[in-house]
């Protein structure tokens, strides 16, 4: 290829890259893309979301440090009582299938009382690790909250631990372990 073909080429590949820029531009400014909470993504644009966000809450939890006494007692009862007040209107409680707050909301809050955990220490780690960073940062435009603002990594611990024993209970110990001691 001479010189003048592969500099031909090079502008041909600028002047799509610009055209694609502009289009871009100019969808985003056309309103076009449907943001009603009710109205969901295409699938594009949920894999694109999903997967960037996976991947990046995978990369920024992996040097967190899991305390070795999330299983305590004082823990579970602290972070059930944080829980009951601070997630279990979007996340639910064992027993509820729905809420006001998981009708209205897109993408819907998981249901953390309905997911089994993890069995094998690895993945029982990385679970540990991804719980805390989401409770402490949140997730951008998801409705997730980011709670390190007012609230200390003990707190967010006690918070991951409770999770850790969500799936097992009833609602009857759900009730006794989320009341708050006056």
């Amino acid at each position: 290829m001479t010189v003048l073909k592969k500099g031909a080429c090079f502008k041909r590949l600028i002047a799509m890259a610009g055209v694609a820029v502009l289009g871009g531009v100019a969808f985003i400014y056309s309103g076009l893309y449907p943001m009603g909470a009710d109205d969901p993504h295409y699938d594009i644009t949920t894999w694109a979301l999903e997967t960037l966000r996976e991947n990046s809450i995978v990369r920024a939890s992996q040097d967190i440090e899991v305390p070795s006494d999330l299983a305590t007692v004082d823990r579970l009862l602290k972070g059930g009582a944080d829980y009951n007040g601070m997630c279990a209107g979007c996340h639910l409680k064992p027993g509820k299938s729905e809420s006001d707050f998981t009708l209205g909301l897109y993408p819907t809050p998981p249901d953390l009382a309905a997911i089994s955990r993890a069995d094998g220490d690895a993945d029982s780690k990385a679970e540990d690790q991804r719980n805390f960073w989401i409770i402490k940062h949140g997730i951008k435009a998801s409705g997730m909250p980011a709670w390190a603002p007012g609230h200390d990594d003990e707190r967010i611990w006690n918070m991951v631990a409770f999770l850790k024993r969500l799936p097992e209970l009833s609602a009857a110990q759900y009730q006794i372990l989320t009341a708050r001691g006056q």
